[in-house]
This record gives structure tokens, C-alpha cells and sequence, in this order.
């Protein structure tokens, strides 16, 4: 297997794929500013392509739907928290690991367009579709995750039911951190850290029943 600086260029993205990402977060970021200002249901999908500067074609060749153009901001949390999980030593415990990237301040910064957004997945069906979808495309990675971490299989009944606690457990911290933050108080990122920290607690704990 190739290794080194050789391998880091081939694994690092293409220059179209860098410019496809960036394009993709500023209609993610433009649909979330349209929506927070005008509602969903009164938003276009051609209002968000002039919002960019794309022609609707363009915006409709990378999202099927204009709930959908806020996928990838949706998505960025979460692979935020896989990146950390591969960090993950294998003699420290999922809670003890949480505990210590909270102290060591590792949790990704607020950002407010996200905080906003995931409130409104709470209120608009089609946007709620869409964070269920970027926490069910997360799946299958906290699966393999844990599976190599287990020696099991990610297709294991075991460890597809402990990834689907450590999704659920992400996207509640995200879901109340976020409610939390609707008065105005700031997102601060120890406040983020104990949001998490709390939600894999209680995950880590089991069904008490």
C-alpha cells in the first residue's frame, strides 16, 4: 500500500470536487438564509439559484429538491463528529473519549445558520426529512466505525443497534443545543461540549428499564 506524501496527494479531492463542495455549502447557505427570512413554503428553488448566481438548472443538477439544497451543512456536523471518532484510542471507553475531546474544547464551533436550520427541521416536514436523511447516511460509517472497534461486522444486529444509539444520541445533543440557543444566548462551544457530552452520557447508560 502506497504511503506518504504521494498517498495524502491521492487521497486529497480533486480541484472540481473542492469547487462541487463549495458550491454545494453556498446554496446550503443561501437556502437556509431565504428560509429563516421568508419561510420555506414562500422560497424558491429558482429564488435560491439567483440568490448564488447559478441558473436553476445548475442549482437542480445538485439538489433534487429545494429542502435538500441544505444538506450538506446538515451533514458537516456529523462527519465532524466521525472525524473525531476516528481519532478514538482503543483503550478508552466511547464516554471516557467524549469526555476528553470536550475538556481539550474539539467539538466544531456553532455555527448560527446550522442552529437555525436544525430548529426549523423541528417545524417544516420536508426540512426534518432531510436531517433524518444526513443522520441515516451517517449510519453505515458509525456502524463500520464500531464494528472495526468490536471486531465485528458492521451488518451485526449488535453493532448497527449501538450505532444507531450513538446517531441518536448526536442528533438529540444537536436538536436541544439548538433549542437552547433560540433565546439568544450564545452558542458558546464549552456550552456545545456539554450538550454532547450529556446526550452520550445518557446513551452510554443504557435502557434503564
Amino acid at each position: 500500500m502506497e504511503e506518504g506524501p504521494a498517498a495524502d496527494v491521492a487521497d486529497r479531492p480533486s480541484l472540481a470536487q473542492r469547487r462541487k463542495a463549495a458550491l454545494r455549502f453556498e446554496i446550503a447557505r443561501e437556502a437556509v438564509r431565504l428560509f429563516a427570512s421568508q419561510g420555506v413554503a414562500a422560497t424558491t428553488g429558482e429564488q435560491i439559484a439567483h440568490a448564488v448566481g447559478v441558473s436553476p438548472r445548475t442549482l437542480w443538477r445538485h439538489f433534487p429538491t429545494k429542502e435538500s439544497c441544505v444538506l450538506p451543512l446538515l451533514a458537516a456536523g456529523l462527519d465532524s463528529a466521525v472525524d473525531q471518532l476516528r481519532l478514538w484510542p482503543p483503550d478508552m471507553s466511547l464516554l471516557d473519549f467524549f469526555e476528553d475531546v470536550c475538556r481539550r474544547g474539539e467539538p466544531p464551533p456553532a455555527d448560527p445558520a446550522v442552529l437555525d436550520l436544525i430548529r426549523m427541521t423541528s417545524i417544516d416536514p420536508a426540512l426534518r426529512a432531510v436531517w433524518l436523511q444526513a443522520h441515516d447516511d451517517a449510519l453505515p460509517v458509525l456502524a463500520a466505525l464500531l464494528a472495526r472497534r468490536s471486531g465485528g461486522s458492521a451488518d451485526d444486529l449488535t453493532v448497527r443497534v449501538h450505532a444507531a444509539t450513538l446517531n441518536g444520541a448526536l442528533r438529540a445533543a444537536a436538536e436541544d443545543f439548538a433549542r437552547r440557543c433560540a433565546d439568544g444566548r450564545a452558542a458558546s462551544d464549552r456550552a456545545i461540549a456539554r450538550c454532547l457530552l450529556d446526550a452520550v452520557r445518557a446513551a452510554s447508560e443504557g435502557l434503564p428499564y
